[in-house]
């Protein structure tokens, strides 16, 4: 944050909403052990987001954002199950630093989906969390949001055209240049 408006805004609208963060937090996901870890990366999403033109950000994205985090970390946690190592067993030396690159474009990406997704009108924006995050087939998306399967690709359609809208506006990919290829 460099400017006394960016200041101010943070002050103003952004950081009042920490406490309601945090209980939100707390009631949502009491196992995620370090909230305060979660709050921070989610202020720093959203004055990045802010940076980059996005001035309509609220509460609502504030919470979008804690939430991914939260989710985020769970994932992480429950896809790489603790195993110990047997003690007598010799282990190669690993470079850690290998996959730091790969890793931090993975959360590139994934923040920039949310982005993204967050950028959508509401329905549109729960047949997309209900597809791609839960991983419901269309039959079960209808189904849970009362709305006809052919309402469902549409909105999958539409939320799909306006990523990509969205991704090509954060320079994220040049759709021009792979459509001009033979």
């Amino acid at each position: 944050m460099s400017s006394p408006e960016q200041r101010e805004w943070f002050a103003n609208d952004v950081q009042p909403h920490e406490p309601a963060l945090r209980a939100y937090l707390l009631r949502r996901f009491p196992d995620v052990p370090d909230h305060d870890d979660l709050i921070q990366d989610s202020f720093v999403r959203t004055l990045r987001a802010r940076e980059r033109g996005r001035h309509a950000i609220g509460k609502a994205y504030l919470f979008a954002t804690v939430r991914n985090a939260a989710i985020d970390w769970l994932r992480r946690r429950r896809a790489k199950p603790a195993e110990p190592l047997p003690a007598d067993e010799q282990v190669p030396a690993l470079d850690p630093a290998a996959a730091i690159p790969e890793q931090c474009d993975q959360e590139q990406r994934l923040a920039a989906a949310a982005d993204a997704i967050l950028c959508l009108p509401g329905r549109c924006r729960e047949v997309m969390r209900l597809r791609y995050v839960d991983g419901l087939d269309t039959r079960d998306i209808a189904s849970r949001l009362g709305i006809t399967p052919e309402t469902v690709r549409v909105q999958l359609f539409k939320g799909v055209q306006a990523c990509i809208q969205h991704f090509e506006r954060e320079g994220l990919i040049d759709t021009r240049a792979t459509a001009r290829k033979p």
